[in-house]
């Protein structure tokens, strides 16, 4: 048995990430041919709609002063600015509330979409339950409690869809989709929260003093990567938001159920690697050890393992659609293949994404960010206004791949200029 286990303990650290995030995507992709039968590509859609925009908002709810949580040397700053973050997410969901009671109608004239209607209003809350799980990850990851990351991963999906599947039954629409993912968030977030209030000690050292500080401190946080994160989101959310309105709500829900299972398997190497790749990275960085090499190391290493079967999988992306989900989500494998360039891309550089925050570099992340966002938007406006989905998607993962391409190049290149 001693041969199958882990010698460095990055690589056990990364292997129960990995564990508990294989069991929670492996879930909701299992019963997924349910839901595609449950739930109509139309409320895919409204849902994915729904997801985007409390994504938009959450990614931005905490200023990311979350992300600084990991750069204090000691605990007694990291959990004031876990406060300090806290108090910013509550913030942000009471002014989302507000906008959302005044602007309801407007917003969803905006958007496309008055089948979401009064399910708008349950935005807020989802914000404040998505950047609290971000939040708290963050915190635990600090800790290294990576078991307790997995458990609560685990949960999340099997809140996720437990819920999603007897709501479907019970109630027709995508009432069950948006319930789900509420319920899913608040039972990972108790999970996460005891590692934070369970030491006494530390919360004493918690004053607003403190709070101020690390808030000027680490001010190029919601400077820079704040508006950097908000375009990242919104750019990727990109075709849900301008692709509604000139192709409909059905369209999307195939896009993003192709998104949703495509994502799920990739998103279990890079979460969980890059979770412990951004704790080691900064260890090294502080003790002003080799960060270069070792990112290139974990980069090669990645893709010999993924590289095979992701190719296999694209070429016959259309077929395994047809065949697992029926015949109506065939378009969701055709969507794949087109953007299939761009998503082994994505993968690589989320793991490193950390980088620019590492070496305060914000603000070039934030101007790539804003080039990227202006040309996505320009390119799938036009394709989607004269042409069909099929142009604008490859319009986009062009566009997406050689922002990408140059995003690697530059923040590898700023590590091997730190060494």
């Amino acid at each position: 048995m001693r041969l199958f286990k882990p010698r460095s303990e990055f690589s056990r650290n990364v292997l129960t990430l990995m564990t508990g995030t294989t069991i929670a995507q492996a879930i909701p992709i299992a019963i997924s041919p349910i839901l595609a039968r449950i739930y109509t590509p139309e409320d895919f859609g409204v849902f994915a709609l729904f997801v985007a925009i409390v994504g938009s908002i959450a990614v931005i709810a905490s200023g990311r002063y979350e992300q600084a949580i990991m750069l204090p040397e000691y605990d007694k700053y990291a959990i004031n600015i876990f406060v300090l973050s806290l108090i910013l997410i509550f913030f942000t969901s009471i002014v989302s509330f507000l906008i959302i009671f005044v602007f309801k109608d407007t917003i969803l004239q905006l958007l496309n979409s008055n089948l979401l209607g009064n399910w708008i209003y349950l935005v807020p809350v989802t914000v404040f339950f998505v950047a609290l799980f971000n939040l708290l990850t963050n915190y635990n990851n600090r800790t290294k409690h990576y078991k307790d990351i997995a458990k609560a991963t685990v949960i999340k999906s099997l809140v996720l869809t437990i819920a999603q599947v007897l709501i479907g039954f019970l109630k027709n629409g995508f009432a069950g989709l948006i319930a789900g993912q509420i319920l899913a968030q608040l039972f990972a977030n108790l999970k996460l929260a005891k590692n934070v209030i369970k030491d006494k000690t530390l919360l004493a050292t918690i004053s607003f003093k403190n709070i101020l500080f690390l808030a000027k401190k680490y001010l190029n946080f919601p400077k820079y990567n704040m508006p950097h994160a908000l375009l990242g989101n919104v750019s990727s959310n990109l075709p849900i938001y301008i692709l509604t309105p000139f192709f409909g709500s059905a369209m999307v829900g195939k896009y993003s159920l192709a998104m949703m299972i495509v994502l799920a398997p990739m998103s279990i190497i890079a979460t969980s690697t890059a979770k412990v790749y951004n704790q080691k990275l900064s260890e090294l960085y502080n003790k002003k050890e080799e960060t270069y090499a070792f990112t290139l190391n974990i980069i090669k290493s990645l893709l010999k393992k993924i590289l095979a079967p992701f190719i296999v999988f694209i070429l016959f992306a259309p077929q395994i659609f047809e065949t697992v989900f029926g015949e109506q989500w065939v378009d969701s494998g055709k969507y794949i293949q087109i953007l299939s360039v761009y998503l082994i891309l994505n993968l690589i550089v989320s793991i490193i994404a950390y980088i620019p925050s590492l070496l305060n570099l914000q603000s070039k992340a934030l101007k790539i960010t804003i080039i990227h966002f202006v040309l996505l938007s320009l390119a799938l406006y036009f394709a989607s206004e004269h042409y069909d989905v099929y142009i604008s998607l490859v319009l986009m993962c062009v566009i997406n791949s050689l922002v990408l391409t140059y995003n690697f190049i530059w923040m590898t290149d700023a590590l091997k200029a730190e060494n």
